[in-house]
């Protein structure tokens, strides 16, 4: 059965994450993102950037932990070894870069059942250090209903 009391909760703060140079630049490189705000100090503050800009995707880095560690929490209820992610969308209150310090808050926005599987929406608030919003990513994950529909 799909208990309907998780929607709205917002789970514990979980941070810092501390964004460094290199852990962007070798997510740069396992994606095959060779641009230089990604890899050159100097590239990015030509650009007018502080430092290091991470790439669009590199959120996953941070939020996909805090959100493993939520659907692995026995008292959730679901097998974490049957989910697929659905849907992933990410926007932006400003680039994340090198030297952040990062928070991840995860709020349950929806849960629901639908042609035997269940469908889960999070969405993860992540903010610098001062409190200031940076990134806002939106997970949707799917998992079969089996016999508690």
């Amino acid at each position: 059965m799909v208990d309907q009391s998780w929607v709205g909760r917002v789970l514990d703060p979980v941070g810092p994450y501390q964004v460094g140079r290199e852990k962007i630049r070798e997510f740069a490189v396992a994606i095959g993102d060779g641009d230089p705000l990604f890899h050159d100090v100097d590239a990015a503050r030509a650009a007018g950037h502080p430092d290091l800009l991470a790439p669009p995707t590199f959120p996953v880095c941070f939020t996909m932990p805090v959100i493993e560690a939520f659907l692995k929490d026995p008292s959730f209820g679901w097998d974490y070894t049957r989910m697929v992610h659905g849907d992933q969308r990410i926007s932006f209150h400003r680039p994340v870069r090198a030297g952040d310090e990062l928070t991840t808050v995860v709020h349950v926005d929806e849960l629901r059942t639908r042609a035997g599987n269940h469908m889960l929406t999070l969405r993860c608030e992540v903010s610098d250090a001062a409190g200031e919003p940076v990134v806002t990513t939106q997970s949707m994950l799917v998992s079969p209903a089996g016999d508690d529909t």
